[in-house]
């Protein structure tokens, strides 16, 4: 690990202020100051010799007002620096949003819950191999311009969807299926003031520059997530299917939310993980849902139009099959749940 500076941040101003005096244009994930939380996920980097900043601004002091896990009748606003744990296991949100509480106790392990923030968590970075082993020249998203290796290397949990020349890493967080599924916003707060964002817009797609993974700017931190009372926010749930039940990132996953009358659909939400390279809002599929009786043949029929784009790169090419299995069994499930 690279010598860095340490610094703790008593509150957002200062932390603000810290990052903006050592960030001058960038990326985030490129930008010589980082925020810490948890750390689950940057000091692992830093470690790897991936991620190389000057500056660590530390800011759990600002669990205080950015911490709370809120619930009522407009809906859901989780702080930050509230702890995947604490959201999974909180009882409101079980009840009114068990997708959000699924994909987090579904997620890392105990352990890594009860440390890492769910800010940090929406920003981890792919696990693709080629992106983590500096010996591997060829990564863009590292290292712009130098290739993307895996699209001739082992691609066996790589995206089929969103991808590009540049890079085929695929995103591997659970938590932002479930947000994006629900029409969650993205609080930000910067020196230019805060702003709100639909979280469905924070993530970018890796096109021509896959180094630029979100739409942060280097210096703004978030601050919350506003989830609304949904009429299907009760009928959701998370399903993740991966090499091993714990401990593993999905290698194919469905967040799905209905809004049911008796057998028909109203209304579907469906975001699909572990095979795209930003966390990815099925509209397709839940076009091709809407007034439809749910059944196994118009829940396969959605899952073909959710994946109608896949591309394959050799070692993945099982995964839009998965995936489609992956989202039948979802959205089966979730038909069957009491609203």
């Amino acid at each position: 690990m690279r010598p860095f500076a340490f610094e703790r941040a008593p509150d957002a101003g200062a932390a603000l202020r810290l990052a903006s005096q050592a960030s001058s244009g960038g990326t985030p994930a490129r930008a010589p100051a980082q925020f810490l939380a948890g750390g689950t996920t940057m000091l692992d980097l830093m470690k790897l010799d991936v991620m190389r900043p000057e500056r660590l601004v530390d800011i759990n002091a600002l669990a205080g007002p950015h911490g709370a896990i809120e619930a009522d009748g407009k809906g859901l606003r989780l702080g930050a620096l509230a702890r995947m744990s604490a959201v999974a296991d909180h009882p409101a949100v079980k009840r009114e949003w068990p997708v959000v509480a699924q994909s987090l106790a579904l997620a890392a392990s105990a352990q890594l819950r009860n440390m890492a923030s769910i800010g940090g968590n929406v920003l981890q970075r792919t696990r693709c191999a080629y992106f983590r082993d500096t010996s591997w020249i060829a990564c863009n998203k590292r290292d712009p311009g130098s290739g993307c290796a895996a699209l001739e290397g082992h691609n066996r949990l790589h995206a089929v969807l969103g991808t590009s020349e540049k890079c085929i890493a695929s995103y591997p967080g659970d938590f932002a299926q479930a947000l994006i599924a629900l029409d969650a916003t993205v609080e930000l707060a910067g020196p230019k003031g805060s702003r709100s964002i639909p979280f469905a817009e924070l993530h970018r797609l890796p096109g021509d520059t896959p180094e630029v993974e979100t739409a942060l700017r280097p210096d703004e931190l978030i601050t919350a997530f506003a989830v609304p009372a949904l009429p299907w926010a009760r009928r959701s749930l998370y399903l993740k299917v991966r090499d091993r039940e714990s401990y593993a990132f999905a290698a194919a996953s469905a967040a799905v939310a209905l809004d049911m009358d008796g057998g028909r659909v109203r209304e579907a939400r469906i975001a699909l993980g572990g095979v795209a390279a930003v966390p990815w809002r099925a509209r397709e599929a839940e076009a091709a849902l809407a007034g439809q009786e749910l059944t196994e043949a118009s829940a396969q029929r959605a899952a073909e139009a959710a994946f109608r784009g896949a591309r394959t790169h050799g070692h993945n090419d099982f995964k839009p099959e998965l995936g489609r299995r992956t989202l039948v069994r979802a959205l089966l499930q979730a038909g069957r749940m009491e609203a």
